[in-house]
């Protein structure tokens, strides 16, 4: 470790072992490019994690990179297509640099999510400072280190409330050698039908979402697989440029509708027909995510307003899926959908163990927590 970083790791230890015994929450921040992003937080005070950062360790070989959480997203993906790699998962990146410990603290993925996974999926180890200062290690940089309960992916997706994740190791993948991009003009129904009968079928599918009528299926390997699998599907080619252009909006929420000041993510199983609400939604994820938002150039109909708002989640809920309001007015129940007794109790039980004068993120991704 360079000095630099031992002395940025070492403030961070002296401000949260401060913040533990004097029982002052902090809010950990990277870039803060998903501050939007979870329950309205209990104000605290700030802690920029940006000055512990770089990469640890990449070796191309084993598919694997190590970085401080401060590290910028660009600077690892550089580092990846240096070697030809890539995060399999298109970490969001909202139209700005986020860093590797928001990503991770987020857990949010891409269009390529359904077809080669979640964040959580490419995690393999860990290092967590906690509320005593104390440097916790779990899993490794190997999937046969990752054994019993898997705190790394746990970690996943947290938003930072267990502690501050100072630094964490992934798995890589080599890009696809061919890509292709086809367009088909079709109902939401048939789009969703067909997206589940084509993810049935020995397909190189890396992507499958719908909007206004037209459902756009990104193929993704060996060239010659993507090439029989062109022939076989029919539709419009997309020239490579408009295709990036599409799939880098739905994964950095710079598509219209995904930019909406009020937007609602709908996650449903992806055989759900389309739901009863008053708007056509933007499909993403082969049909298991669902987007909802205000009028726009997409959009022929407003989204429910405020009023409705427990319509949304119950029509979710009935489908077997939750809702989470993206952007705009916090409902009186929260953004993330309510939690069941049971799990809330789970969640309550980690939280006082990991961290139990509650310094770190309170409230962030559960009310009162």
């Amino acid at each position: 470790m360079s000095n630099s970083a031992d002395a940025a790791l070492a403030d961070l230890r002296e401000r949260v072992i401060a913040a533990h015994q004097r029982r002052r929450p902090i809010r950990l921040r990277g870039a803060g490019t998903k501050d939007f992003y979870g329950e309205d937080a209990t104000e605290a005070e700030l802690l920029d994690v940006r000055p512990y950062c770089g990469i640890v360790d990449y070796e191309p070989s084993e598919l694997v990179i190590t970085a401080r959480c401060g590290t910028s997203l660009s600077e690892i993906e550089a580092a990846l297509a240096q070697h030809d790699q890539f995060l399999a998962f298109e970490p969001p990146t909202f139209g700005a640099d986020p860093t590797i410990g928001g990503v991770f603290a987020a857990g949010l993925s891409g269009p390529r999510r359904m077809y080669a996974g979640a964040a959580r999926d490419f995690v393999l180890g860990a290092t967590l400072l906690d509320a005593q200062g104390k440097t916790l290690r779990f899993g490794g940089q190997v999937m046969k280190n990752v054994a019993g309960f898997d705190v790394s992916r746990l970690l996943c997706g947290s938003l930072g409330i267990l502690g501050l994740i100072t630094d964490v190791s992934l798995k890589v993948l080599p890009r696809p050698r061919a890509e292709e991009t086809l367009r088909f003009e079709m109902p939401a129904r048939e789009a969703i039908d067909n997206f589940n009968r084509w993810g049935g079928q020995s397909l190189p599918l890396s992507a499958a979402a719908w909007c206004a009528g037209v459902a756009w299926v990104r193929l993704s390997g060996a060239t010659a697989a993507v090439r029989a699998a062109q022939e076989r599907l029919g539709g419009e080619r997309v020239d490579s440029a408009t295709a990036t252009t599409w799939w880098n909006a739905l994964r950095h929420s710079a598509h219209p509708v995904l930019k909406s000041p009020s937007l609602w993510r709908l996650s449903v199983p992806d055989t759900t027909p389309p739901l009863d609400l008053p708007s056509e939604p933007l499909i993403d994820w082969g049909g298991a995510v669902r987007w909802y938002a205000d009028a726009t150039g997409d959009m022929t109909t407003p989204t429910p307003d405020a009023a409705a708002i427990p319509n949304i989640r119950a029509v979710a809920a009935a489908a077997g899926g939750t809702a989470l309001c993206w952007r705009g007015p916090t409902p009186a129940n929260g953004r993330f959908h309510p939690l069941q007794p049971a799990v809330t109790a789970l969640h309550r039980r980690l939280k006082d163990r990991f961290d139990p004068h509650g310094i770190f993120n309170p409230g962030r991704l559960i009310a009162g927590l």
